[in-house]
């Protein structure tokens, strides 16, 4: 493989960016790119990153075509939501504003409701299975704690924590 130093210092740019890097994958190509330079194979380079030699090639190709900044991956965009911010806020207080009469009286909102949430209310479909990850997604979690109840009386319970117990004699 036949890759030379594109631009002078980028080899001591390529070496201060290993050095620094944390992540294993950004500090393989930086390697891979650094012995293509030295005059390594894309075989022997492979082996000793572990890693595959179409990979090496392609970092180094990158490197030969685009300098150092084009040897990391491009982001990936991800499928768009199916909720817009706007949608996505509206949906998140009606979560916190809790169950409503419309939802029959429960006092819990399960992934079935949420998903039925969404498509009367906000027309969009959602499976139960993928439900949770989008409440994750938002900040949800289906281990939250049982909401207290409206009746319930604090001071009450502290009344009765205190109180002695009388024997049933």
């Amino acid at each position: 493989m036949l890759i030379v130093e594109r631009t002078a210092g980028d080899v001591d740019e390529l070496r201060a960016r290993l050095a620094a890097e944390r992540n294993a994958l950004r500090r393989d190509r930086y390697r891979a790119v650094l012995l293509a330079i030295a005059g390594d194979h894309a075989k022997d380079i492979a082996r000793a990153l572990g890693r595959a030699r179409r990979s090496v090639q392609d970092w180094s190709y990158a490197y030969r075509d685009g300098g150092v900044e084009a040897i990391q991956s491009k982001p990936r965009t991800g499928r768009t939501p199916r909720l817009s911010q706007d949608q996505e806020a509206a949906f998140k207080a009606r979560l916190d504003a809790g169950p409503t009469s419309a939802d029959g009286g429960i006092c819990t909102l399960r992934g079935k409701d949420v998903v039925r949430i969404l498509e009367s209310e906000f027309g969009v479909k959602h499976t139960l299975g993928s439900i949770y990850g989008a409440l994750a997604r938002i900040g949800y979690s289906c281990l939250d704690p049982r909401p207290r109840h409206e009746k319930n009386d604090p001071a009450a319970i502290e009344a009765f924590k205190h109180a002695p117990f009388l024997s049933a004699t």
